[in-house]
């Protein structure tokens, strides 16, 4: 069995510093998880590094340029996992250039308050990965690289 693919992703604060607001997009593709919630991101290509991945996907699906923090280590030998196939790192980052519109794969974009991370129907895999982002940011314990 392959290793699973390294996927980056975003998770788009309102600061850096002291996080209140996080930006959810919700799938519009492919239809089994249509209407569901993520963090923007994508796979890393070959030759590319995490960070360059992260910036492209964020320029790519959103329109939005972005200053990169701190990384929320998941529990899977630094990454998450989301699937067989899949294992995801995601960083906290702040928009530095452009307003975030669901431009590729996402219909909607929404900004949610402090306190109201899960209150949009995440996808199964990420789930555990907001209750530990609000988790960090309440304890203080996610600072900026």
């Amino acid at each position: 069995m392959a290793a699973p693919q390294l996927v980056v992703a975003g998770a788009l604060v309102d600061d850096l510093r002291d996080p209140r607001r996080l930006l959810a997009a919700r799938r519009a593709t492919p239809a089994s998880l249509a209407g569901r919630w993520e963090f923007p991101g994508g796979k890393v290509d070959p030759g590319e590094s995490p960070d360059e991945a992260l910036r492209r996907e964020l320029r790519e699906e959103l329109g939005v340029r972005v200053d990169v923090g701190a990384e929320l280590v998941g529990p899977d030998d630094g990454g998450w996992i989301l699937s067989t196939r899949y294992v995801m790192r995601l960083w906290l980052v702040e928009v530095v250039s452009g307003i975030p519109e669901p431009l590729v794969e996402h219909d909607q974009v929404r900004w949610l308050d402090v306190g109201q991370w899960l209150d949009v129907p995440w996808l199964d895999s990420d789930v555990r990965i907001v209750e530990a982002l609000a988790a960090a940011v309440d304890e203080g314990t996610l600072t900026s690289a």
